[in-house]
């Protein structure tokens, strides 16, 4: 076995007592810590004031009374004031440098029952850095039992080593990174694995977060979760302030962003916090940052690193300590390059940044994620409203396949999902409103805005699910035509402005008819 070396203070209240055979009737904490039979203690550093070498002296003969075998080193070390926190800490750290410990040879145990508890908290903190090599002991008194030995025990600072402790970690690790996500359970490892690393950011740093990825991937719905995390953790109490940059344009930015004073232009009649100071003591989320002038972009750097900024035709400056969350689709790194966005602005961000993939890469969290969209349509409207067995296999089996880009990634997901409830009054999606909504889908990717919608509103899903994307292009771009024409005949003049100079017989309005007719339409259908 090692030797243990056990290194602590002189109590001046706990150790001292009355100079005689009473005092082995009282708990003394550095006398009693060398009466245990199984603590052995072959060395005590005992450190102390010079105003209190008496009782040090006394305190040695006792260890040596109940503990030959421990030999105390005295260790004098004055304060002028133990309740400064920098002078104690500072002269400790000295002490603890200049010892010559080895860790390999002897064990040691850091006492912190004594001494002031500024002192106490010093070795912990010493101990918790390793500039002390040991771990804690802590000892008090029997209660109800009496005695001069009392109790001890050793406190390991590897927490990783009490399983009820590690347990609650754990079970509150994964408690909020299901916060983050919002209760669901998403299956995409890489995903799941960010937001392992946004949790542990979240709640142990206040610096700046960037958080990058395609429109509609979740950005802002995150950013509001982080917000949230951190006020349940008590580690804001302003609000969450959401500001997309993409909407402040021109001189007003400034004034939105950074407040004005009254008179400071046209129009400011009176004063303006601003979005900045508004956040004060909280979270603001400026979404699309990328969007944000340099000039604006260097005032956000400055309030970032100093939490202050000027108001738009102040002379005095104006604080707010907030942290900020950035959101951006752009690739930030271009950005710098082509000289639109400010490179010590992007240092500044890119300390925490993380990258959120679009639907398209998380299609194994299609499933939950259409559970959450139905969940959330039952709290908005009161309605609950689920999908058929094999409607809900029909949707899954097209949503997770190779034709479904998801360019708009969750708020696609979001607004298909509250299509298909609206269309389904009694309560249940079925398959005829799952090939109805996959039809409507294909036409939106396909940047069928009002060509497609058209073709709905004449054909049944049914029908459009058989036409070929050629076909399906150019009636959509006919039935446009037709609608925006005086007649028959005035949309075949248009169609067919081309070829017609090319025949010598002309008859627009029959091969306009004769081509409807192919796909059951007719320019009554159409015009109507």
């Amino acid at each position: 076995m090692r030797p243990t070396v056990v290194i602590g203070f002189l109590g001046s209240t706990l150790d001292a007592s009355k100079f005689g055979p009473s005092r082995w009737s009282k708990w003394r904490p550095t006398v009693g810590l060398t009466m245990h039979a199984d603590l052995r203690v072959d060395r005590l550093v005992l450190i102390h004031g010079t105003q209190h070498q008496r009782l040090a002296d006394y305190i040695v003969e006792d260890v040596a009374s109940v503990s030959p075998e421990t030999r105390v080193e005295p260790q004098l070390l004055d304060f002028a004031d133990p309740w400064d926190f920098e002078e104690v800490y500072g002269k400790l750290l000295d002490f603890a440098r200049a010892y010559s410990f080895d860790p390999e040879a002897e064990e040691y145990l850091i006492h912190i029952t004594t001494g002031t508890h500024v002192a106490q908290i010093c070795l912990f903190l010493l101990t918790e850095a390793h500039f002390l090599p040991g771990r804690l002991l802590q000892t008090q008194p029997e209660r109800g039992v009496g005695g001069a030995a009392g109790r001890w025990n050793v406190i390991d600072l590897d927490l990783s080593r009490y399983d009820s402790i590690a347990t609650r970690f754990a079970a509150d690790s994964a408690e909020s990174t299901s916060f983050l996500k919002s209760g669901i359970d998403t299956r995409n490892a890489a995903f799941n694995a960010m937001i392992d690393e946004i949790e542990q950011v979240a709640v142990r740093s206040r610096a700046p977060l960037l958080l990058m990825g395609p429109t509609g991937a979740g950005k802002s719905q995150l950013a509001r979760r982080i917000y949230e995390l951190k006020r349940v953790k008590r580690q804001v109490k302003g609000p969450l302030v959401e500001v997309n940059c993409a909407t402040l344009k021109g001189d007003s930015a400034m004034s939105a962003l950074f407040g004005h004073r009254k008179g400071a232009f046209t129009g400011a009649a009176a004063d303006r916090a601003g979005l900045l100071r508004t956040a004060d003591t909280g979270v603001l989320f400026l979404d699309e940052i990328g969007e944000l002038g340099l000039d604006e972009q260097a005032m956000i750097l400055r309030a970032i690193e100093d939490k202050r900024f000027l108001p738009v035709g102040a002379d005095k400056e104006v604080e707010s300590d907030f942290q900020l969350i950035a959101g951006t689709n752009r690739d930030l790194a271009t950005c710098v390059a082509e000289g639109s966005f400010r490179d010590d602005l992007y240092a500044r961000l890119n300390l925490w940044t993380f990258t959120l993939p679009g639907l398209a890469q998380r299609r194994e969290d299609i499933a939950p994620n259409l559970d959450y969209e139905l969940d959330r349509h039952a709290e908005r409207e009161g309605d609950r409203i689920a999908f058929n067995k094999e409607a809900r296999e029909r949707y899954l089996t097209f949503a997770t396949g190779p034709d479904a880009p998801w360019s708009g990634n969750f708020r696609d997901l979001a607004a298909s999902v509250t299509r298909m409830a609206t269309f389904s009054p009694e309560g249940r999606i079925n398959l005829d409103c799952v090939a109805a909504e996959i039809a409507r889908l294909k036409r939106l990717w396909r940047g069928g805005t009002e060509a497609g919608d058209d073709l709905a509103t004449l054909l049944a899903p049914a029908q459009i699910e058989t036409l070929d994307p050629f076909d399906r292009v150019q009636l959509a771009h006919v039935v446009a035509t037709c609608r925006a024409s005086r007649s028959l005949s005035d949309a075949g003049r248009t169609l067919f402005a081309a070829s017609r100079r090319q025949r010598s017989s002309i008859n627009d309005a029959d091969r306009l008819r004769k081509y409807l007719a192919r796909f059951d339409l007719s320019w009554t259908q159409i015009a109507g």
